[in-house]
This record gives structure tokens, C-alpha cells and sequence, in this order.
């Protein structure tokens, strides 16, 4: 019986103390990474002014340059923001600095477009970089670099 219960108590010792090692342990609404922790509560950058925005009677109009509509997969990670049926009305950024925290950004990774939200942005031996995080998820995509990042939402139709 002992060892049984010996057994069973470093069973689960060892998998707590690696899934914390891996994943982190989190508290709703924040995580981890590399030893900096995030709270996930930052709204994005105001990019369209009121005086961008016209509305008449049978119609709205919104004046953005270089702007287009982007559609999104199924895949949940930025719900209830965005999900398959929303439209979204992106720009391509021309600076770093155009990209705050709190923004959607579209990036590639693996050759596949990420919609997520930056969490954080730094700078290391490599330059700038940021952290992103789909609002649905429990941990971070990593560094995404400038060159990676093709739009950035600034708006959202449902």
C-alpha cells in the first residue's frame, strides 16, 4: 500500500512540476513567458477617429486609407472578438511602432496567417519584437518579428 501511494504522489509531483516547467501555472486573464507575466487586458490602439466615420442615413462610411476586408478560419483561438463569420477592416503596417499592445495583428508563422492580439512588445539581440496571444488561448505564440506581422485589425464588423 505504501508503495503504491508513494508511487502515486510522484506521479502526480512529476507531472504538476512539468506542466509548470512547460505551460506554467496561470491565473485567469494572465500568463507567463520567459519570466515576464502579462495580464491580457489592453484594448487596441485607436486607429480610426471619429472624424474618419460618416454616417447618413443609408449608409456608413469610414474613411481609412489602404484599408481591406479580412475574413477569418474557424479556429476559435480570438473568440468572442473574432470567429469565421466576422469581417475585419485591416491595414498593412509601415512602422514598428505602428503596432501597439492590445492590437490585432495578422502574422506568418510556418507559412500559415495568425490572427492574434499582442500581448507585449520588446527588444532583444535580434531588434523589436512581439508577443502575441490568440484571446482564447493559455499560452503565447512566441516572438513575432516585424517583417512576419502583413495587417494590423482596426476594425471589426459582426
Amino acid at each position: 500500500m505504501k508503495t503504491c501511494i508513494i508511487f502515486l504522489l510522484g506521479f502526480l509531483s512529476a507531472n504538476l512540476v512539468g506542466a509548470y516547467f512547460i505551460y506554467g501555472f496561470e491565473i485567469p486573464g494572465s500568463f507567463d513567458y520567459l519570466g515576464f507575466s502579462f495580464t491580457d487586458n489592453s484594448a487596441p490602439f485607436d486607429f480610426i477617429h471619429e472624424n474618419q466615420i460618416k454616417v447618413y442615413d443609408d449608409k456608413i462610411v469610414i474613411n481609412v486609407n489602404e484599408a481591406s476586408i479580412g475574413k477569418y478560419a474557424p479556429t476559435g483561438s480570438m473568440k468572442p472578438v473574432l470567429d469565421e463569420n466576422s469581417n475585419g477592416i485591416r491595414i498593412k503596417p509601415k512602422l514598428e511602432k505602428d503596432i501597439h499592445i492590445g492590437d490585432i495583428i495578422t502574422f506568418r508563422k510556418d507559412n500559415y496567417l495568425i490572427i492574434h492580439r499582442v500581448v507585449d512588445i520588446g527588444i532583444d539581440n535580434q531588434g523589436n519584437y512581439f508577443i502575441t496571444k490568440g484571446d482564447n488561448n493559455n499560452i503565447v505564440d512566441g516572438k513575432v518579428r516585424f517583417k512576419d506581422i502583413e495587417y494590423i485589425t482596426v476594425g471589426v464588423l459582426y
